[in-house]
Protein backbone atom coordinates (compact mmCIF):
# COMPACT_ATOMS: atom_id res chain seq x y z
CA UNK A 1 0.00 0.00 0.00
CA UNK A 2 1.14 3.40 -0.81
CA UNK A 3 2.37 5.98 2.20
CA UNK A 4 -0.26 8.33 1.91
CA UNK A 5 1.76 10.85 3.90
CA UNK A 6 4.19 11.10 1.48
CA UNK A 7 3.17 14.14 -1.64
CA UNK A 8 5.53 14.17 -3.77
CA UNK A 9 5.01 17.92 -5.04
CA UNK A 10 5.23 20.08 -1.94
CA UNK A 11 3.35 23.31 -2.89
CA UNK A 12 3.91 25.44 0.59
CA UNK A 13 7.27 24.93 1.60
CA UNK A 14 6.00 26.14 5.13
CA UNK A 15 3.77 22.68 5.24
CA UNK A 16 5.41 19.31 6.35
CA UNK A 17 5.18 15.75 7.31
CA UNK A 18 5.10 15.76 11.59
CA UNK A 19 7.59 14.41 13.26
CA UNK A 20 8.61 13.13 16.40
CA UNK A 21 9.98 16.10 17.62
CA UNK A 22 7.22 18.40 16.81
CA UNK A 23 4.74 16.27 19.38
CA UNK A 24 4.82 18.96 22.12
CA UNK A 25 3.61 21.59 19.91
CA UNK A 26 0.99 20.06 17.92
CA UNK A 27 -0.53 18.59 21.58
CA UNK A 28 -0.64 22.74 22.94
CA UNK A 29 -2.54 23.30 19.67
CA UNK A 30 -4.53 20.52 20.03
CA UNK A 31 -5.41 21.96 23.25
CA UNK A 32 -5.81 25.28 21.89
CA UNK A 33 -8.32 23.79 19.24
CA UNK A 34 -10.89 22.46 22.16
CA UNK A 35 -10.48 25.75 24.19
CA UNK A 36 -11.45 27.57 21.10
CA UNK A 37 -14.31 24.68 20.04
CA UNK A 38 -15.31 26.04 23.69
CA UNK A 39 -14.71 22.03 25.08
CA UNK A 40 -11.10 22.07 26.78
CA UNK A 41 -12.78 19.83 29.65
CA UNK A 42 -13.06 17.10 26.73
CA UNK A 43 -9.31 17.19 25.37
CA UNK A 44 -6.62 14.68 27.33
CA UNK A 45 -4.08 14.12 24.36
CA UNK A 46 -0.86 13.51 25.62
CA UNK A 47 2.59 13.69 23.67
CA UNK A 48 3.32 10.18 24.19
CA UNK A 49 -0.50 8.96 22.41
CA UNK A 50 0.17 11.01 19.45
CA UNK A 51 3.85 9.79 19.08
CA UNK A 52 1.76 6.69 19.74
CA UNK A 53 -0.74 7.20 17.18
CA UNK A 54 1.81 8.64 14.43
CA UNK A 55 4.71 7.02 14.46
CA UNK A 56 3.87 3.75 16.59
CA UNK A 57 2.43 0.53 14.73
CA UNK A 58 -1.35 0.96 14.28
CA UNK A 59 -3.32 -1.55 16.24
CA UNK A 60 -4.36 -3.19 12.77
CA UNK A 61 -0.87 -3.30 11.35
CA UNK A 62 2.24 -2.30 11.01
CA UNK A 63 0.88 1.26 9.77
CA UNK A 64 0.51 3.86 11.50
CA UNK A 65 -3.13 4.42 13.15
CA UNK A 66 -2.80 8.09 12.14
CA UNK A 67 -1.27 10.81 9.72
CA UNK A 68 0.23 14.56 10.13
CA UNK A 69 1.17 17.60 8.76
CA UNK A 70 2.68 21.05 10.33
CA UNK A 71 2.66 24.21 9.42
CA UNK A 72 5.63 26.72 10.28
CA UNK A 73 5.48 30.14 10.41
CA UNK A 74 8.81 30.24 7.91
CA UNK A 75 10.12 27.66 5.85
CA UNK A 76 13.44 27.29 7.99
CA UNK A 77 13.83 24.05 9.57
CA UNK A 78 14.06 25.11 13.20
CA UNK A 79 10.62 27.31 12.44
CA UNK A 80 8.07 27.58 15.35
CA UNK A 81 5.17 24.95 14.59
CA UNK A 82 2.14 26.91 14.33
CA UNK A 83 -0.70 24.54 12.70
CA UNK A 84 -1.39 20.84 11.98
CA UNK A 85 -3.40 18.61 10.11
CA UNK A 86 -4.57 15.17 11.61
CA UNK A 87 -6.16 12.72 9.35
CA UNK A 88 -6.32 9.16 8.93
CA UNK A 89 -7.59 6.27 6.20
CA UNK A 90 -11.04 5.66 5.86
CA UNK A 91 -12.92 3.75 2.96
CA UNK A 92 -15.60 4.22 0.94
CA UNK A 93 -17.64 0.67 0.33
CA UNK A 94 -19.85 2.29 -2.60
CA UNK A 95 -16.57 4.19 -4.31
CA UNK A 96 -14.20 0.81 -3.04
CA UNK A 97 -11.19 2.70 -2.11
CA UNK A 98 -9.93 4.71 0.40
CA UNK A 99 -10.41 8.60 1.59
CA UNK A 100 -9.00 10.93 4.35
CA UNK A 101 -10.64 11.75 6.97
CA UNK A 102 -9.29 14.65 8.14
CA UNK A 103 -9.89 14.85 12.30
CA UNK A 104 -8.40 18.41 12.72
CA UNK A 105 -6.75 21.32 11.15
CA UNK A 106 -5.74 24.38 12.67
CA UNK A 107 -3.41 27.01 12.77
CA UNK A 108 -3.13 29.45 15.58
CA UNK A 109 -5.29 32.65 15.25
CA UNK A 110 -2.31 35.28 14.62
CA UNK A 111 -1.05 33.05 11.86
CA UNK A 112 -4.61 32.75 9.87
CA UNK A 113 -5.08 34.55 6.70
CA UNK A 114 -1.47 33.40 5.68
CA UNK A 115 -2.53 30.70 3.77
CA UNK A 116 -1.30 28.21 6.08
CA UNK A 117 -4.48 26.29 6.63
CA UNK A 118 -5.38 26.40 2.82
CA UNK A 119 -1.89 25.25 2.38
CA UNK A 120 -2.87 22.15 4.27
CA UNK A 121 -6.08 21.07 3.08
CA UNK A 122 -4.42 21.42 -0.60
CA UNK A 123 -1.60 18.86 0.44
CA UNK A 124 -4.37 16.26 1.60
CA UNK A 125 -6.40 17.01 -1.75
CA UNK A 126 -3.28 16.45 -3.47
CA UNK A 127 -2.45 13.54 -1.31
CA UNK A 128 -5.95 11.72 -1.89
CA UNK A 129 -5.92 12.47 -5.93
CA UNK A 130 -2.46 11.43 -5.73
CA UNK A 131 -3.17 7.86 -4.56
CA UNK A 132 -6.30 7.44 -5.89
CA UNK A 133 -8.72 8.06 -3.03
CA UNK A 134 -12.61 8.88 -3.30
CA UNK A 135 -12.57 11.88 -1.43
CA UNK A 136 -11.46 14.08 1.94
CA UNK A 137 -14.39 14.77 4.17
CA UNK A 138 -14.45 16.26 7.90
CA UNK A 139 -16.76 17.80 10.19
CA UNK A 140 -17.33 21.26 11.21
CA UNK A 141 -19.15 22.90 14.31
CA UNK A 142 -22.67 24.56 13.16
CA UNK A 143 -21.26 27.74 14.40
CA UNK A 144 -18.44 28.04 13.11
CA UNK A 145 -18.51 30.52 9.91
CA UNK A 146 -15.16 31.78 9.37
CA UNK A 147 -13.85 27.94 8.75
CA UNK A 148 -17.26 26.86 6.40
CA UNK A 149 -16.94 30.03 4.27
CA UNK A 150 -13.22 29.10 4.11
CA UNK A 151 -14.22 25.32 2.96
CA UNK A 152 -16.96 26.45 0.80
CA UNK A 153 -14.23 28.95 -0.87
CA UNK A 154 -12.58 25.66 -1.75
CA UNK A 155 -15.96 24.03 -2.91
CA UNK A 156 -16.13 21.98 -0.31
CA UNK A 157 -19.64 21.28 0.65
CA UNK A 158 -22.12 20.06 3.41
CA UNK A 159 -22.89 16.76 3.59
CA UNK A 160 -26.77 17.87 4.20
CA UNK A 161 -28.73 15.00 4.93
CA UNK A 162 -26.34 12.95 7.31
CA UNK A 163 -25.70 13.11 10.72
CA UNK A 164 -22.95 11.88 12.68
CA UNK A 165 -23.48 9.49 15.60
CA UNK A 166 -20.78 8.47 18.66
CA UNK A 167 -21.05 6.01 20.95
CA UNK A 168 -18.63 7.40 23.64
CA UNK A 169 -18.06 7.18 27.63
CA UNK A 170 -20.70 5.03 29.69
CA UNK A 171 -22.66 4.82 26.34
CA UNK A 172 -19.78 2.46 24.67
CA UNK A 173 -19.54 0.79 27.97
CA UNK A 174 -22.77 -0.18 27.93
CA UNK A 175 -23.03 -1.49 24.42
CA UNK A 176 -19.74 -3.12 24.78
CA UNK A 177 -21.16 -4.85 28.03
CA UNK A 178 -24.32 -5.83 25.66
CA UNK A 179 -21.94 -7.21 22.76
CA UNK A 180 -20.32 -8.97 25.62
CA UNK A 181 -23.23 -10.77 26.72
CA UNK A 182 -24.35 -11.69 23.40
CA UNK A 183 -21.17 -13.16 22.61
CA UNK A 184 -21.62 -15.65 25.98
CA UNK A 185 -24.69 -16.57 24.98
CA UNK A 186 -24.01 -17.27 21.09
CA UNK A 187 -21.01 -19.75 22.63
CA UNK A 188 -23.86 -21.27 24.89
CA UNK A 189 -21.66 -20.24 27.95
CA UNK A 190 -23.60 -18.93 31.00
CA UNK A 191 -27.21 -20.13 29.99
CA UNK A 192 -29.30 -22.79 31.29
CA UNK A 193 -28.81 -25.77 29.15
CA UNK A 194 -32.40 -26.02 26.90
CA UNK A 195 -34.80 -28.93 27.22
CA UNK A 196 -34.31 -31.67 25.04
Amino acid sequence: MADPTDPTDPTDPRVRLARPGDMNAVVGLVHDLAEYEKLPQLCHLTADQLTAALFGAGSFGSAPALYGLVATESPEPDAAVVGYALYFLNFSTWEGVHGIYLEDLYVRPEHRGSGLGKAMLLRLAAIAAERGYARVEWSVLDWNAPSIAFYESLRAVPMTGWTVYRLAGTALLAAAGAAGSERVADKGEGTSPQPG
